[in-house]
Order: structure tokens, then sequence, then C-alpha cells
């Protein structure tokens, strides 16, 4: 058996030390245990970006995330008893639809941790990608003035290479791409993509249709779509993003990225002309669009041949007929690579000297 403490963390333990352990171990879940090893609660990935959602200080201890799901399904975790045979472990996971199952001793302690891909096989997610690539980068000339962005070399490799293995290693095999300037850089790199892994197909942009317009020539898919900014360096969980969505039930899902600004000077609230509160060079937070989203093949209706449109027309498209939108933190390393200092930036990651 693997030591099971590799799956838990401690009830004083921070929010960021479970983010780490469930990094480190790839299960997308945390066990919070007491000092005898006894379950209290699991925190999941997908509580760990809710509560980033809801501005919760990551060094708060796990406990103040487990009383965010007080009273909820999810307030008390299912659990099985060790030993018990591994058939009735697969029952109870379907039977509850869940991933997870913490395995109890007799006495209550966290003996195990079993998953449901022990026992399936699991599948390449139903899911393909639109890499859109027709920018011209303007903000990055001359770089660009014969390269098209997602082509710029990152290392020893253009930025769309990195960004297709990504999409390959989650599993996704056919991937679309919408091109305008310099198109015949990227088809003549990439040709069909079997020399990459997976599929690939172009959509030329005869004119420029804005961030999502390119989108509106395809035809209708009949499953879930990435769309991803092709000028976009990220270490993103796409599974853990889908597996958000579909929690959610979500008919578009758009990925966000905290961003904070400084404001110079001390700000004065007032009420009238009585002042109230005065806070030095205060932050302000922010969750700014991160470029990558996944839609439903319902939205696709929002969208017509040829017509421009930017991802921000298409997203309040879909809110205003009341279908449900909801966003995806982004808290693995993100960077768009837009301006010369992202592009240094960039390079800087590549070598291995930066991080999130």
């Amino acid at each position: 058996m693997e030591d099971v403490m590799k799956f838990c963390v401690t009830q004083d333990a921070s929010t960021r030390e479970a983010i780490a352990r469930i990094d480190a171990h790839r299960r997308g879940i945390v066990l919070v245990v007491d000092a005898d090893r006894r379950l209290v609660g699991t925190i999941t990935d997908g509580d760990i970006r809710r509560a980033i959602l809801a501005n919760v200080n990551l060094q708060e201890p796990v406990t103040s995330l487990l009383a965010r799901k007080a009273g909820s399904h999810f307030a008390t975790p299912l659990t099985a008893q060790a030993g018990a045979d591994r058939s009735d472990y697969l029952h109870l996971l379907r039977r509850h639809s869940v991933k997870h199952l913490p395995l109890l001793d007799a006495e209550g302690r966290v003996a195990d941790l079993v998953m449901l891909d022990e026992f399936v096989v699991e599948q390449p997610p139903k899911l393909q990608a639109v890499v859109m690539a027709g920018g011209q980068g303007v903000r990055l000339t001359p770089l660009t003035d014969e390269t098209p962005k997602p082509m710029l070399p990152i290392g020893d490799r253009p930025l769309m290479e990195i960004l297709i293995e990504q999409l390959r290693q989650a599993g996704i095999r056919q991937v679309k791409v919408t091109t305008h300037h310099k198109s015949e850089k990227i088809t003549e790199h990439f040709g069909d993509g079997s020399n990459f892994g997976v599929e690939l197909s172009y959509v030329p942009e005869e004119r420029p249709l804005g961030t999502a317009g390119g989108l509106g020539l395809f035809a209708v898919p009949d499953e879930t779509t990435l769309v991803i900014n092709g000028d976009i360096l990220t270490q993103v969980d796409i599974r853990a993003m889908l597996a958000y969505h579909r929690e959610h039930r979500a008919d578009l899902t758009i990925a966000v990225r905290q961003y904070d600004v400084t404001v110079p000077y001390g700000v004065v609230e007032c009420d009238g002309a009585v002042v109230r509160r005065i806070s030095e060079k205060p932050a302000l937070g922010f969750f700014v669009n991160a470029g990558i989203y996944l839609l439903e093949p319902l939205v696709y209706r929002f969208l017509s041949n040829g017509e421009r449109c930017d991802m921000t027309d298409l997203i309040q498209r879909v809110l205003d007929d009341g279908r449900t939108v909801v966003s995806f933190p982004i808290r693995e390393y993100w960077l768009d690579i837009g301006q010369h200092q992202d592009y240094e930036r960039a390079q800087q990651f590549a070598k291995g000297l930066e991080t999130a």
C-alpha cells in the first residue's frame, strides 16, 4: 500500500499547502485528517478554484475551505471500509458518480484512497480543440513582420508547438487552427499534424474576424470544444478545466486569471464631504479573461459564418440567452505573449528561470 499520508494534510495546514499536495500526487484531491489520522473532510481541485474566485486567502487553514462546504451535499465525504472487495468500491464510485473514495480502517483512520480510473481504463476526453492563430501581433513588431505570433520561438521551439504538445498530452487528438497573417508559416511547419501526434486542419480567415469570429467558419461540432488563443504560454490543467466545466453543467466556461492593480496614491473614501476611510496605495484585485474557453455545441448558434465577432461579444450573447457561463480560475503558470516584455518573460520561463 502506498504511503497514505501523501494524500493527506492536517487540519492546521494552509490552503496553499493543500494545493502543493494536490499538485504533487495529481489525484485532484487531498484528505484532511486529525492528529490520529481520522478523516475530517476532503478538498478537491474544484474546491480550491472556487475558493480562489471567492478571494479566500491561501494562507488560511484548510478547515476554512471545509467550512465553506458545510450544509452542502459534499460536506460529508463518501468513504468505505479498507479490506473490502474491490468490486464494492467500484459500485460505490459509480453509484454516487464520484472519482475518489477514501478507505478507513476499523478505527476510522485513513488507510488508502482509491480512484475510479483504477478500475476503468481512462478514455481520451470527448473534446476537440481550436487554436486561434490568426492575429497579426502588431505590438510585437518587428518580430512578427514575417512570422505569425504563434510561431515565435520559445526556447528552441515555436510557441504553438508547445501548445500542440500540451493538447496532445491532455488526450486531445482533433485540433483545428484559424489562420490569417503569414498562415503558410504555420501550415508548412505542422502539416496534417501527424508528426506531432494530432490531426490538424486549418481554416483561413480571408479578413480578420476578431477573437471568436473564426469559429463561425467551422461546422457545428458534436462535442465540447476547447478554444485557446495561439499566443498563450500556460501549464493549465485542461482535464481539470473540463471536469470543472461538466461539474457546473456549463454551456461556456471562461478561464480567468487573478490580476492586481496597485493604485499609486492614497485613496480617500468619502460620504459626501465627510471622509470615512483612507487607504495608502491600495491593491485592487480583478479576474481577467485568460483566453482559454470551453464551449458546448449550442454556443455555435450565436455565431454567423464570416461575421466579425470578439469573444466578449459571443459570451454576452450566451449570457443574454440565459445560458450558464462559469469562470475557471487558473492557478498554474500563464502568460499572454502580447508585448516585447512578455516575450522576454517567456524566454526566461523556457530556461526555467521564471515560475507562476
